[in-house]
């Protein structure tokens, strides 16, 4: 009766998550804003049926409960206010924290892939590289790009470092200033800005943050319409991350964690 209860619990706490996510999912998808209501509904209904669920049958761990939400939620809010994570996105990850701090092991078998005893970050580790395929698109954008225009890449950025050029190859491509204005999710890699001698100069972003978006893209236009700019301009498309959270979320409680899978591999 007891495996039964707990099986359920755990049934209960999954179909949830996953619930709530794939409904957001599809909201970030469509709009790239999720509803604040959606958390709202989602932490307390998770917080409630993980702690009745442990503090009745597995007490001994409410322990790591409490430290899976702590980690999980300074992990979301350093990722937010360094411009790497949307506000839904951490919301999304602290809510995780509330309904599946652990592996829900009384309703699934270990799953062939390690997991992390903070079950969250193992969804977090699969939806980083799950995003992280994007770089393909990137990089096919970017060639098709190059057969066009005997131009380089970085012309006007000869100061930025190498590194830059590459995240920004990686993460973004061509587009022009006119599509950048329309499309919402679209976000500048690139400024523009006046040096000490007032010359304008262009510089390569790295986290493009949506509340500065307007600002920039009114430089770009004011560049442009100077005749300081061409028409196209590095732009990184707003990722809807919800999707692969979720998708991480359904390949960490079917598989496990992705890159220690890949590593266990490797090293083989």
């Amino acid at each position: 009766m007891r495996i039964r209860v707990n099986e359920i619990f755990d049934g209960a706490r999954i179909i949830l998550c996953l619930s709530f996510l794939i409904y957001a999912s599809w909201s970030d998808y469509k709009t790239r804003e999720v509803s604040n209501v959606v958390w709202a509904v989602l932490a307390p209904s998770a917080f409630a049926l993980t702690s009745l669920q442990f503090f009745l049958f597995t007490p001994e761990l409410l322990g790591i409960y409490a430290l899976s939400f702590v980690i999980t939620s300074v992990l979301s809010l350093a990722l937010f206010y360094a411009g790497a994570f949307g506000g839904a996105d951490a919301k999304a990850l602290m809510c995780l924290s509330l309904a599946l701090p652990s592996y829900p092991t009384h309703l699934l078998q270990q799953p062939y892939g390690f997991v992390s005893p903070l079950f969250p970050i193992t969804v977090f580790t699969n939806a980083v590289l799950l995003a992280s395929l994007s770089v393909f698109y990137a990089l096919l954008r970017n060639l098709l790009w190059k057969s066009r225009n005997e131009k380089g890449f970085f012309e006007g950025f000869e100061k930025e470092s190498v590194g830059r050029k590459i995240l920004t190859l990686l993460c973004g491509y061509k587009v022009k200033i006119t599509e950048l204005e329309k499309v919402e999710h679209l976000y500048p890699l690139e400024d523009v800005y006046v040096n000490e001698t007032e010359e304008s100069r262009r510089k390569l972003l790295v986290f493009p943050k949506d509340e500065e978006r307007k600002d920039i893209l009114e430089r770009l236009l004011k560049a442009k319409d100077e005749g300081k700019l061409g028409n196209e301009v590095w732009a990184t498309p707003g990722l809807p991350m919800l999707i692969f959270i979720t998708a991480g979320l359904i390949v960490a409680l079917a598989y496990g964690d992705i890159v220690w899978i890949l590593l266990g591999s490797i090293l083989k």
